[in-house]
């Protein structure tokens, strides 16, 4: 990987034209729906009902400049790295002697994930925390996602982007980092601990899975280890894999001929991403918007869409089946770097796969939260992260 000089570096501010606000109102107005089986619940996917009402609040209602802002409030800059653009937050905290942490999000979130735990980590002594406890936060947006996208090239597994962060941590002049990420960013950041061991000081990972959950059946030895907990995950993971992977399946294998409806229609967009929002966040919450107020999964989504990378962003999923099935990855070996893991409800990892191939120092369970932890529970999870870090510090 070719290194660059600081001025390669380059701020960068999010400015969506009007045109293409008008655009995305425009189609929104014009959505041709289908027809749905009476009484079907979420049973067959985003329900007819909840969406129209939601694509209604989202053309009439939701602010996109508001939420602009608010994002443009927050120091950003792209940079080259490995042939593609890679777009980051960069949040210095007052603290001078603060720890630099690279966030990583998952699919399909982006840095709208840690909207709600930017201040509380970069400056804790203004949100009731010890200045002690503050970090100098770096967020990218994964290559293919948001302000990165889209890719242009083939290859862009979780370990390459994990080389990326690696480069970009190292371009920033951070030689020592913690490092943190949910969902696929909790695939990036173990590979950036195998990438890049002598960089980082630990690893938390909430919404965990690959590594922490079994490949395949679990033998009899294995479940012989397990706690009744435990077990109860194993059927969770078993319901999931007989009635929520279609989403997985197609993005890891098709992801292009699903990439023509996620670009052409916003209604097709906000449909596939706002059904995982409901799957995934607290299992307690009847709707999405119970879990995690509507105006942040619509900016969530609208980044999606304005950018056209709701079909680059699924390609990470066929990146990473390429990459595992070959070999490249698997058997996971243990980088030695220690590791937390903070599960929130609904969450499947079990430490005893996760000793497999990770140093665990810390695993906690939690009942409240849920996948999307830094945005449903981001109290928990700050305060999970700051107890971790700072026995490494």
């Amino acid at each position: 990987m070719t290194k660059t000089n600081a001025n390669d570096i380059r701020p960068f501010r999010i400015d969506i034209s009007q045109q293409q606000l008008d655009d995305l109102n425009t189609r929104l107005e014009a959505t041709r729906w289908p027809d749905e089986i009476t009484d079907a619940g979420w049973d067959y996917g985003t329900p007819l009902s909840y969406l129209r009402d939601l694509a209604q609040y989202w053309r009439t209602t939701y602010d996109w400049r508001s939420h602009e802002a608010k994002l443009n409030d927050f120091p950003q800059f792209v940079t080259e790295i490995d042939s593609t653009t890679v777009h980051f937050l960069h949040v210095r905290s007052p603290e001078a002697d603060a720890t630099p942490l690279i966030l990583t999000h998952g699919w399909p979130g982006s840095i709208v994930e840690f909207i709600k735990i930017i201040g509380p980590l970069s400056d804790p002594r203004s949100h009731g925390g010890d200045p002690a406890d503050a970090f100098h936060l770096v967020i990218p947006s994964i290559p293919g996602f948001g302000f990165s996208g889209p890719t242009h090239e083939r290859g862009w597994s979780p370990n390459r982007i994990a080389k990326a962060w690696a480069e970009l941590m190292s371009r920033l002049g951070y030689d020592r980092y913690a490092a943190q990420g949910g969902d696929l960013g909790a695939l990036v950041t173990p590979e950036l601990g195998r990438v890049a061991p002598q960089a980082l000081i630990g690893i938390h990972l909430n919404a965990a899975s690959l590594g922490f959950t079994p490949l395949g059946p679990p033998s009899d030895d294995d479940i012989a280890q397990l706690a009744d907990t435990d077990m109860a995950k194993l059927g969770a993971m078993k319901e999931f894999q007989d009635t929520g992977t279609g989403y997985q399946a197609i993005q890891s294998t098709r992801p292009q001929t699903l990439s023509y409806g996620l670009t052409d229609s916003p209604v097709g967009q906000l449909a596939w991403i706002i059904e995982k929002f409901k799957e995934w966040s607290n299992p307690g919450a009847v709707l999405p918007d119970d879990a995690i107020e509507r105006d942040l999964l619509l900016t969530n989504v609208s980044i999606y869409w304005l950018t056209a990378t709701g079909g680059s962003a699924g390609r990470v999923y066929y990146e990473g089946r390429v990459y595992y099935s070959a070999g490249g990855g698997m058997p996971l070996t243990n980088s030695g770097v220690p590791t937390a893991v903070a599960n929130f409800a609904g969450d499947t990892a079990i430490r005893y796969f996760g000793e497999q191939a990770n140093t665990i120092a810390r695993w906690n369970e939690y009942g409240t939260g849920g996948h999307f932890a830094a945005l449903e529970a981001p109290e928990v999870l700050v305060e999970d992260m700051r107890e971790y870090f700072r026995t490494l510090r």
